[in-house]
Formats: C-alpha cells, structure tokens, sequence
C-alpha cells in the first residue's frame, strides 16, 4: 500500500494533482484545502496517502496533513460514505469544523454539504458522534445561530464561514444576526 508520497507537483487538475516521484508520476485526489495548500506545478510537495482498492479500480487520496487523512479514513467507516463524498466533505470545511458539527449533531450544517443529505447527515452524527475528537473547545451554536448559518450556507458560504459569522455577529433577532455576518462575511 502506498501511505506517503514526497516528489514534485508535474500537474494540477480541480481535484487531483500528479507528482514525480523518480520519474513516475501518482494521480491522486485531493480536498479542495490541499490544492489551495501546493505550491506551482514544479515545485517538492509531500502528501499523505490513503490508496483506495476496489476489483476494477485502485484510486490514490491525498492530503497535506495527517489530520485530514485520519478524518477522510474515520468518514469512510461510515456505512454509505465512499471515497468521492469523504473527499467532498473535506472539500467543504476545515477538519475541525466537520468533527464540531458531528460532535455537536448539526444536521443543518453537515446535510448543507454538497452530496450529503439528511439521512447520511444522521448517519454520520449517529456512527461517529463518539469517535471524533477536537482540537478545541466546541461552544454549540444556538438555535438563532443555527439559522443563521443555514441562511449563509443557502447563500453559498461554506459550513466554516457560515458558523464562525453566525457565532460572531451581534443581534437579537434574525435579521440583525444575518445582516452582521453578512458584513462581517464582505457581503
């Protein structure tokens, strides 16, 4: 199995990379975040590696960090979940935000997810609630909060942005919060 892979980027494409290693160049697919992470096409990159072996298919999954490989490798365990929608969901928020919002069990915030609906959203809340750990204190969103982020989620923002706007802006009422995370937002 192939767990790591240090060379150079040769190519980038939306959702994967191909690096040189020794004259053989890797596909693998990557989040969002690592692509955002690489440098330029020549320059040394390091991904960690989850190689995925199906009878017709043996597909590469990298990533920048390890963190992001345990969470890609904790959502695979989740009965429903395959390789193209774990790297989706990591794809639309940081790795901490996703284990908040599963520890948390904000349906809104994980089925906002693209090719996540309501009931893989209770999926993963209900198998894997216990086994995500933080790397910060989670402060639960309230329910104004909550609807908050649903509305900046529906606008486009991801579940990250959406939570961190809602939690900050000041109000008592919906409109005031949503009108102050959208400023706060630049929108």
């Amino acid at each position: 199995m192939i767990a790591y892979l240090r060379g150079t980027l040769l190519e980038r494409a939306a959702d994967s990379v191909i690096v040189d290693v020794n004259g053989v160049g890797y596909r693998a697919r990557v989040p969002a975040s690592t692509l955002e992470r690489l440098g330029d096409v020549g320059t040394p990159i390091a991904l960690h590696i989850h190689t995925h072996v199906r009878e017709d298919d043996l597909a590469l999954f990298g990533f920048a960090t390890a963190d992001e490989l345990d969470l890609f490798e904790m959502l695979l365990s989740v009965s429903g979940i395959g390789p193209k929608v774990a790297l989706g969901i990591l794809s639309s928020a940081a790795p901490n935000e996703i284990r908040s919002a599963i520890a948390q069990g904000n349906l809104e915030i994980l089925s906002s997810i693209r090719g996540i609906g309501k009931k893989t959203a209770q999926r993963l809340v209900l198998e894997l609630k216990g086994k995500v750990e933080l790397e910060e204190e989670i402060t639960e969103l309230s329910p104004l909060d909550g609807e908050v982020a649903a509305t900046l989620i529906n606008l486009g923002y991801s579940a990250a942005e959406a939570q961190r706007a809602a939690r900050g802006a000041p109000g008592k009422t919906l409109e005031d919060k949503l009108r102050a995370a959208l400023q706060s937002l630049g929108g």
